[in-house]
This record gives C-alpha cells, structure tokens and sequence, in this order.
C-alpha cells in the first residue's frame, strides 16, 4: 500500500479549477423505497419501512413511502433526466420484497421485469447501472420472523442476491450488497428510530454481525452465479475527534470511533473484531452468536468498497452539568453511552442538523487507505438536505452546490495524496422520503413536487453537470 498521510487543511484547493482522473466516475444515488412508491403493486409485499412508517408516531406528519417520487411509473423520465445531467453511473437499490415478496420462496416475474427495464433503459442512455441489494428495507415476513438479530436472515439474503444476480446478473456488472449497515442494526434495532423501531441492544450487536455474515454469503453467492461481477460493501463512516487531549474525552472519541467505524471495518476488511470495542460491548453481548467461519466468511475479499460521508462527530467525556449535543447518540441501553457527550461546534449546518466539515472526508478517505488493505475506493454517499423553493419554475440553491463542491474539492486532495478513489455518486438525485423525516427534508438535485411530482432540476444540479462534462470543477 502506499505511504500517505492526511493532507493539512491547506491542501486542499479551495478556489482553483481542478481536473480528476481521466475515467472517474461521476454518478448520483437513490434507494427503492425513497422514491419508487407503488408500494402494493404487482405483487410487491411489505417491507419493515412499509409497516414502520405507518405506525402513528414513527415519522414525521405521518409520511409513508406509499407514492414516493412514484419512480416506478417514471423511470424513463428519471432516466431521461439522468441523461440530460451527463451521469456516467446510477446507483439505486432493489426491493427485496418486490423481487421476492415474503423475503424467500418464488419470485415475482413482475417485479423482476421493472428492474430489467430500468437496467435497459439506462444501459440505451450509456448509464452504468450500480445495483445495492439492500437499502434498510427488509421484507415483513423475515422481521417477524426475528429480522437481523436472526442468523436465518443473512441465509436468506444469500439466497435473495442469487435471484437478483440471475435477473440482472448479464447486464449489471457493479452490486452492493449492504448500504450502512450501521443503520439497520443500531438505529433499527438499537435506538429504535429507524425500521423496525426497536431498542435492543443486544439484539443490535447481534444484527451487526447478522448483517456482515449476509453480506459475506451474498458476495460469496454473486460470486459463484460466475460472469464479472464486481462485488463491494457501502459503510457509513465518521472521523471522530476528541474535543481535548484529556484522557476522558480521548477514551470518548475511541468508544464511539470503535462503535461508528471500526465495527464494521475490522470484521470485513480485516476479519476480526476490534478488542477494545468487544470489552466495551460486555454488558449487553457476550458475542456468542459470533461463530466460527462467520469472520472467514465476513471478510471474503471485495472488489471495491464504498464510503458514504456526511459529517464529523466531536465527542467528550461525560459532564453532569453539559448534556449530550449532537445528531446521533447512542441509545439509553448502550454500554458506555453515559461516558460520551456530542459536541457541537458551532460549524453551518444543513437541515438536518449536520454539521459541515468537508475536510473530514478527506481524513476518513485517507484513513480507510492507509489503515486497511488497499482497494478501489468509492465515495457512494455524499450531499446535503437543505429548504429549496420553487421561483418562476426554477430552484435556486446556492448552499448545496457549495457543498458539493467543498466535498469534492476535499475527495480531490485525498487523490492527490495517493487515495485510490475511483468514483462519486452524489445524495440524492431526487428529493425524496427521507425516512423517518418523510417528505421534510430534501436532499435532491432535483426538485419534486409531491402532489404533482413534476421534476425541476435545480441549480445544484446544472453545477454537477458541467463538473462531468468538464470531468473537473470549475475556478471559483
């Protein structure tokens, strides 16, 4: 691997035009159940979300992906869209429970075909589709069967990429099997506020490790099906820093750097747990559901890895008089999560609340290349929610364009410092369900209107298309 070192803030070029790497792949990314909507037709059965977001309470003014962007009965339009913005790659999701309803058992011939002809109208527009098997969205039969704390689940996901592989297998060369699976197990079954909503968690750990164990045995299976599948994983990472050098809020930052990064990194990219963040998860797992051949099989090697970036978690130690800040805690039950408050730095923020701190992408770009063994990297996630209005029939929205572009001018120096980071796929092409949001949050680069859903690309998005037409960003 080559040696590298983080780039200082002052490498990155924040003024210059910049060109990337001949053949880097710009791209833009969607998941099934934000944007598909026709949740119950043509055989489709429920998901966890389906049943989640129709639970009073759940999300916000009771929104449910019911219609979405009604994606299923526009993809051409989408499609035509993505053309008209020069994207050379489209990353979006399958729903499991379209494809086979139930989760196991026969296939739905429909749903099999409208991904067939999404896969072949994108491939008529020279777009390279980039398939992820599973975006949060789990059919309702394995939930009540026990969900993700169940080993009988990642069997089953197996047995799901093997159907999906067969469908798409002769046209679909990218898969992922996992999107942040750091969601579905601990805001799903830990903090409970995402699908399924509940707060286990001990049955969170053991999801974690169910998750992995499936995406191990899918990418074994997509394997096996033969042709040139090119098999990754897509993980949610945060660098994580300590708001002192005291020895409480150091200790906080490896707690929640083992819980938000290292969980996931170490048993796929390294084949094991981290030792440290076994100690810490004591008083609610003793791990026994780990058994042996799960970490062989967990780290079957891959072909790409994909990171999704958001933002930087600061943390402390604890502080009676100075209660927890931040977007995301851990649970009340997680060990440890009395010792870890979230600081808020005072950055700009986007709707959600996130902090804006493009300079962490590079740290965590660098750190996954110079801590893990070397493989093509792939940023699959990266935008921001912010309030966009409709004027004269145009979208205006100054705040995400400079988002992206102070993202990509740090994904830039992270290649200039050795990081072999390959693509971009830039959150979200559409304005869309933002989970347990609903339709209050729009991270698109192209406006939807959900009563009409008549398209407008917005500012945003006219940007992104001269930064791939140029293959580059443009001098500010």
């Amino acid at each position: 691997m080559t040696n590298i070192s983080t780039p200082t803030l002052d490498a990155i070029d924040r003024s210059s035009a910049l060109s990337f790497p001949p053949g880097f792949l710009w791209g833009a990314a969607t998941a099934a159940y934000q944007i598909e909507g026709a949740a119950a037709v043509d055989g489709r059965t429920p998901s966890i979300w389906d049943t989640f977001s129709h639970t009073p309470g759940r999300v916000v003014e009771g929104h449910t992906g019911d219609v979405a962007c009604d994606h299923y009965h526009r993809f051409r339009e989408d499609v035509r869209l993505m053309a008209d913005l020069g994207l050379k790659s489209y990353r979006f999701s399958l729903s499991w429970s379209r494809i086979q309803p139930g989760g196991s058992g026969p296939v739905n011939p429909a749903g099999v075909d409208f991904y067939q002809r999404l896969v072949d109208e994108l491939l008529a527009h020279d777009i390279v589709p980039w398939v992820t098997l599973y975006h949060w969205d789990l059919p309702q039969e394995l939930e009540d069967a026990g969900g993700w704390p169940l080993r009988d689940t990642a069997e089953r996901f197996a047995e799901y990429a093997t159907v999906a592989h067969a469908a798409l297998g002769d046209r679909v060369r990218h898969w992922t099997t996992l999107n942040e699976p750091w969601c579905s197990a601990f805001l799903g079954y830990g903090s409970g506020t995402h699908a399924p909503g509940r707060t286990e968690a001990a049955s969170a750990v053991r999801a974690g490790h169910h998750l992995m164990l499936g995406h191990g045995l899918a990418t074994q299976a997509l394997r096996a099906a033969g042709g040139q599948a090119e098999v990754g994983v897509t993980v949610n990472l945060y660098p994580v820093s300590p708001q002192t050098s005291a020895p409480a809020d150091v200790d906080a930052a490896r707690r929640i750097d083992g819980l938000a990064n290292r969980f996931f990194l170490d048993p796929i990219l390294r084949g094991e747990y981290p030792a440290d963040l076994v100690e810490d998860l004591r008083p609610v797992s003793d791990m026994a559901h780990v058994r042996d051949g799960d970490l062989a099989t967990i780290s079957t090697p891959l072909d790409m890895l994909g990171i999704n970036y958001y933002s930087r978690h600061v943390v402390a130690g604890p502080d009676p008089q100075a209660p927890a800040q931040g977007y995301w805690r851990p649970p009340s039950t997680w060990p440890g999560s009395e010792k870890v408050r979230f600081v808020n730095r005072g950055l700009p923020v986007t709707d959600m609340g996130w902090e804006i701190d493009g300079a962490g992408l590079v740290e965590i770009l660098t750190r996954v290349h110079r801590d893990y063994p070397e493989l093509p990297l792939y940023v699959t996630e990266n935008g921001a929610a912010f309030t966009d209005t409709v004027v004269d029939g145009r979208v205006d929205d100054p705040q995400r364009l400079a988002y992206f572009d102070e993202h990509l001018r740090a994904a830039h120096a992270a290649i200039s410092a050795g990081v072999p980071l390959q693509g971009y796929f830039a959150w979200s092409l559409l304005d869309n369900f933002e989970w347990a949001w609903g339709y209050t949050r729009r991270f698109g680069m192209i406006h939807v209107d959900y009563d009409s859903q008549r398209r407008i690309p917005k500012a945003s998005a006219e940007w992104y298309a001269e930064v791939i037409r140029r293959n580059g960003l443009p001098a500010q």
